[in-house]
């Protein structure tokens, strides 16, 4: 057991955290027009990892949960083929950014359902989860994703377009 949760359990949890943080630098970079290659293969590979490692727990009829990982893993799929196959040209460019922040999207919004499933001061505000707290932080989520998902659209233009703020390698 690690902090209460079994090894499995523990690396699947890791494997979110890893896909969220890195995938909020790889997003807020598509905002400002920056890239980092090595990050973004990180936010790819954990946020596959998180959506495949999810299907391991025990269960014996579909989920919503699974369904949000059968989502995100088609979604990833064609985001690992606009940046790694077609390499961003033309379409290719906006539907990357779209599919990879949907992907981030995913993983933020089942974060917020595990906090009010598991944090019991979050479960007490919310304990069905159609209540005006978790409901509340669902919409601020989802706003905040379409508002810097649109900008990331407009301002995301790598190696053409409009000139990167940074560009690095990592």
């Amino acid at each position: 057991m690690i902090l209460g949760m079994d090894t499995f359990t523990f690396i699947h949890v890791a494997l979110s955290l890893i896909a969220i943080a890195a995938g909020v630098i790889v997003f807020l970079g598509f905002v400002a027009d920056a890239s980092w290659p090595g990050l973004t293969a990180v936010f790819l590979l954990t946020t596959v990892l998180t959506s495949v490692t999810g299907f391991g727990f025990a269960f014996t009829q579909l989920l919503p949960s699974h369904i949000v990982g059968i989502i995100s893993l088609v979604i990833l799929a064609i985001a690992l083929y606009a940046l790694y196959g077609a390499n961003l040209r033309g379409a290719w460019r906006w539907i990357y950014v779209v599919t990879a922040s949907t992907a981030l999207y995913l993983n933020v919004f089942v974060l917020i359902v595990q906090l009010f499933q598991k944090v019991p001061a979050l479960h007490a505000l919310a304990p069905t989860m159609g209540d005006p707290p978790f409901i509340a932080a669902q919409t601020v989520a989802l706003v905040a994703f379409l508002v810097l998902g649109w900008l990331a659209v407009r301002n995301f233009h790598p190696g053409g377009g409009a000139p990167a703020v940074v560009r690095r390698a990592m």
